[in-house]
């Protein structure tokens, strides 16, 4: 399965709309590569080091992206 170009660009844009809630808290996200609808992010600033992250990784930014990109199976964190 190959990754389109329409679907990096939805999940960067549902990424964009989660954005603001992690830089509240001093943190952000890097949208690295998505492959075989594994969706692969770094977790940057306060966000990289907070217990919640992994909370925050599968709750909130892997839900929003599997409900809103077509083809996402998961989300995993690169370091």
């Amino acid at each position: 399965m190959e990754t389109s170009t329409d679907m990096i660009e939805q999940v960067q844009e549902v990424l964009d709309k989660l954005r603001p809630f992690l830089l509240r808290d001093g943190g952000d996200v890097e949208l690295v590569d998505v492959e075989d609808g594994i969706v692969k992010v770094r977790l940057l600033g306060a966000c990289g080091s907070c217990p919640s992250s992994t909370i925050t990784l599968k709750a909130g930014i892997e839900r929003a992206l599997l409900e809103e990109v077509p083809g996402v199976s998961e989300i995993e964190q690169v370091f």
